[in-house]
């Protein structure tokens, strides 16, 4: 089986640059880059076995096909739609947001 392409949308990777920059900002250099790692690791999953995420939010927001995964030992949640030849990431949120009100941003739209 081959993996999918992961292409992250500008959105996606806002967040994740948000992300390190909180960690860098509370002088946790070994969470920024832990936190980069974990979210490769993600994309290597979600590109190899993308029906595994979770598609509680597709039913919450009523998104067809949107799926969650969640990174190992942080808490974000990678937001992606498998596609025909890649997986579009929407979003990487912290757990804790009000997630359906970030999804509702105007780049999440298919």
């Amino acid at each position: 089986m081959t993996a999918k392409p992961v292409v992250p949308r500008e959105q996606a990777n806002r967040d994740v640059d948000d992300a390190v920059a909180y960690y860098l900002s509370e002088g946790a250099e070994i969470a920024a880059f832990g936190l980069i790692d974990a979210l490769e690791q993600a994309y290597t999953h979600i590109g190899r076995y993308p029906a595994t995420g979770s598609p509680r939010y597709a039913h919450e927001l009523n998104l067809l096909g949107l799926r969650v995964w969640p990174l190992t030992r942080y808490p974000y949640l990678v937001f992606y739609v498998e596609r025909s030849n890649h997986i579009d990431v929407w979003r990487v949120l912290h757990g804790q947001r009000d997630i359906p009100t970030w999804m509702q941003e105007p780049d999440a739209s298919v």
